[in-house]
């Protein structure tokens, strides 16, 4: 009986041990908390932690606040309103492609810069739009109205899309995009009602050599030294709205922008990071995170590393080649880059034992339940079961699409396939416009060196997913170099390329000329479209259903275990998953051990550019500018003790998405611009270590300099407020 009561004290002692640790790790710095409950939920601690606010300051749906200022740039960046003339800031990464896109060999903005010298100089960007967040509302009684935990899944998802469907028309307004998002699972849900403007123009980007000074090679690496900026304007038609571009339009006037703080920020200061986060795991159990770590990520920075070498290799003959790749080289080996950070994170900080001792700790305190002690005990069984099952159809789907989205070849072929019904069945004359796209795309792609790329990579491509997922999930592509190439893929890709309509500029432009019924019946028995039917029909038909309906399965089980966690630590504030949708993360300025005798101090400084200065290696090629401004110590009013900050690094949670995002100080006030993490940190998406996680920012002194000294352009110095 005394053993009994021992065991039992020891459990609890266990468990109240793992809970203080949690409890630990939940500090300044760690959590993206929603914008609308950060007042009741935050304010609080983020005052006690240095913020010198009140309520409604961050967000408020009845007067101007911060989440005015905070916009979705583009697809997949955040950007910060700093002027009352619609100025946008956002990371020169983000805004890479349109200054590649207004580029050519005699005037390459790229390497050159641009600086608008008057608002008509400002140039337009067909596509690209800046959305804001008018307002957010929980809406969760209104979505799982009628929803029981007995329903079964695809039922429960079913009732839940009704829901969202009548909440979405109640709510529809005009000039509005309404959108909602599931938190925690599923266990909540919110209304986001944004509005979106569509003309928006390039101001000014600094160079390559300064906009990406370290390049590939400092990618996710503290200590940095980019000038990772660049700036656009939004502009409106009438009434301050959205409209479709004119030169008629006017630069919009927000109701909030930020001041700009000249004062800079000093170790152990308070900092805010509001801004749209992609995408966290942060609940993921020691299995998905095992899944993801040491299986899925391993084999696509492998099938990543392929492309990114090959790529290299065609832009490395010519300027013209370096300049048509430049941006998707960029957009590739930044996600290659941070997977190898993550695989390494997660094996340096020994996350999946952390995970696994949490686990434990759960269903030590789940056996003393009494109500829901089955429920929660039966997870373990349950996840184990559902992810032996999910795991081939996951990693067949996640590197199935790798080598797809890998080949612009197949690309071309399956932009073809999806018009086989029109060219088989229609007239030549209604299928002119069609044909004639397809036309130019096919003669764009001969012409950009992309087949070489493909040409190299697609027998590793084969060979990678073949070696990492189950024969079951194999296209008959694998069949086919089984018997008839022995296992042999290059003789394989040989052949593809070598026969393929698709492979050749000489036999496409010979397709073309062919009616729509005889391009049909090539598109039937050619090899390369024969490829991309093989995968695209394997991981629809194959893969994909069954991944979903797994994917339901987990995402049930995920919801259990969260309220599992909740109704065990009653006492901590859990944040949800990063979904893309307005977030602030707050933490402080502060440096970190990387490794045993290895200490990196929070601030870098232009001493630090010049040092690393060489002008053999690209990536480290001082701008001549820059070079003649640290000779002179001439950093005008923007300096620091004699020294020309550049960027700093603070514990806020950030995660893709949160480029561009403003860094604010504890009055509100901009001191910087998040553009990235320490390679150490990127293990943060799904661990976050609160002594090794930091994001990087661009520190707004520099970005001042760099307008002011080096573009000289003091008429969008004119525009900002800047606080002395």
């Amino acid at each position: 009986m005394a053993i009994k009561k021992l065991a039992e004290m020891v459990s609890v002692i266990y468990v109240l041990f793992i809970l203080f640790l949690g409890l630990v790790s939940v500090r300044a710095g760690e959590g993206m908390w929603i914008p609308l409950e950060v007042d009741s939920l935050k304010l609080k601690e983020m005052q006690q932690n240095g913020f010198l606010l009140g309520p409604g300051e961050i967000y408020s749906q009845f007067h101007p606040s911060m989440k005015d200022a905070v916009v979705i740039f583009g697809n997949g960046c955040t950007g910060v309103l700093i002027s009352p003339d619609g100025l946008v800031l956002t990371n020169h990464h983000c805004g890479y492609s349109r200054i590649q896109s207004h580029s050519t060999l005699e005037n390459n903005y790229l390497s050159e810069g641009f600086w608008a010298s008057s608002r008509d100089e400002e140039l337009p960007n067909p596509g690209l739009t800046v959305t804001f967040l008018v307002r957010m509302e929980d809406i969760t009684r209104k979505v799982l109205d009628g929803v029981t935990d007995s329903l079964p899944e695809q039922e429960r998802d079913r009732l839940i899309v009704e829901n969202m469907d009548i909440v979405q028309r109640e709510v529809q307004e005009e000039h509005y995009r309404t959108q909602i998002k599931s938190f925690f699972f599923g266990r909540s849900y919110y209304l986001f009602v944004y509005e979106i403007f569509n003309d928006v123009r390039l101001v000014g980007a600094p160079p390559e050599n300064i906009g990406r000074f370290g390049g590939d090679t400092d990618n996710w690496v503290w200590p940095r030294h980019s000038g990772d900026f660049c700036l656009f304007r939004i502009y409106a038609g009438n009434n301050n709205g959205p409209a479709d571009y004119s030169p008629d339009n006017v630069p919009y006037k927000p109701g909030k922008y930020f001041s700009i703080s000249t004062r800079g920020v000093s170790e152990g200061d308070f900092t805010m990071v509001m801004g749209y986060p992609g995408r966290t795991d942060e609940y993921l159990t020691s299995q998905g995170l095992s899944l993801v770590a040491e299986k899925s990520l391993p084999a696509k920075i492998e099938m990543r590393q392929l492309r990114l070498s090959a790529m290299n290799k065609e832009m490395s003959t010519s300027p013209e080649a370096r300049l048509r790749f430049a941006s998707k080289y960029l957009s590739l080996s930044n996600s290659w880059k941070k997977w190898i950070g993550v695989v390494k994170g997660v094996k340096r900080s020994g996350a999946l034992d952390e995970k696994k001792r949490k686990e434990e700790a759960f269903y030590r305190w789940a056996e003393g339940q009494a109500e829901e002690r089955d429920l929660y005990t039966s997870l373990p069984g349950e996840f184990s079961r559902a992810y032996r099952q999910y795991e081939p159809a996951f990693l067949a789907h996640d590197l199935g699409n790798e080598l797809l989205n890998s080949l612009e070849s197949t690309a071309l072929a399956g932009a073809f396939l999806a018009q086989y019904y029109p060219l088989a069945d229609s007239s030549r004359a209604y299928l002119r416009p069609v044909i004639d796209k397809l036309r130019k795309t096919g003669l764009n792609y001969f012409r950009s060196g992309a087949l070489k790329i493909d040409e190299e990579i697609l027998p590793e491509l084969l060979r990678i997913y073949s070696d990492n997922t189950e024969p079951r999930f194999h296209p008959e592509v694998y069949e086919s170099v089984s018997k008839e190439y022995d296992q042999d893929y290059r003789a394989f890709a040989d052949f593809l390329f070598g026969k393929s309509f698709f492979s050749d500029s000489v036999r496409f432009k010979k397709l073309m000329k062919k009616s729509p019924q005889a391009i049909h019946k090539v598109l039937w028995t050619d090899p390369l479209p024969s490829l991309y039917r093989g995968f695209s029909n394997t991981l629809f038909y194959n893969v994909l259903l069954k991944y979903d309906s797994l994917d339901m399965e987990l995402n049930r089980l995920y919801r259990l275990y969260m309220s599992g966690l909740m109704a065990m630590d009653t006492s901590r504030t859990f944040y949800p998953d990063a979904n893309f949708t307005m977030r602030v993360a707050f933490g402080r300025v502060e440096g970190y051990k990387a490794a045993d005798a290895v200490y990196y101090d929070c601030f870098s400084t232009l001493n630090g550019m010049i040092e690393k200065e060489d002008q053999n290696i690209p990536d480290y090629r001082v701008s001549p500018r820059i070079r003649e401004l640290y000779e002179k110590q001439d950093y005008g009013p923007w300096s620091d003790k004699e020294k020309m900050p550049v960027c700093f690094i603070a514990s806020n949670h950030t995660s893709g998405g949160n480029s561009g995002s403003p860094v604010l100080n504890a009055s509100g006030e901009l001191v910087g611009i998040n553009f990235d993490r320490n390679w150490e940190g990127t293990v943060s998406d799904y661990v976050y270590d609160p002594l090794i996680c930091r994001n990087i920012s661009l520190d707004i002194r520099y970005v001042l300099f760099i307008i002011d000294k080096v573009a000289q352009a003091p008429w969008l110095l004119d525009e900002l407020t800047l606080v002395h």
